[in-house]
């Protein structure tokens, strides 16, 4: 029996969109925001924060403790979730 191997599949940007949009209110009630950045071809996403979360020292245990989870949950084909700042 042959094993189909599937084809890799880079994550859809309005899957990553739609689930930054849940999290995005939110982020807004403190004055910050955060912005996709980009996807690259290993299927790593790349958010940044703005406005008052850009140097918040809240912002990396925001990010990893629930941010970053919710995408690689959600979206289908994300290896990992990086902050840039």
């Amino acid at each position: 029996m042959a094993e189909e191997k599937k084809e890799f599949q880079l994550p859809d940007k309005d899957d990553v969109e739609a689930c930054i949009e849940k999290i995005r209110p939110y982020i807004q009630q403190d004055g910050g925001d955060i912005a996709l950045l980009g996807i690259d071809e290993n299927a790593v996403v790349y958010v940044a924060f703005r406005g008052a979360c850009a140097g918040c020292m809240m912002a990396a245990a925001d990010f990893s403790g629930g941010i970053k989870a919710l995408i690689l949950d959600e979206v289908p084909g994300v290896k990992d979730v990086m902050l840039v700042q």
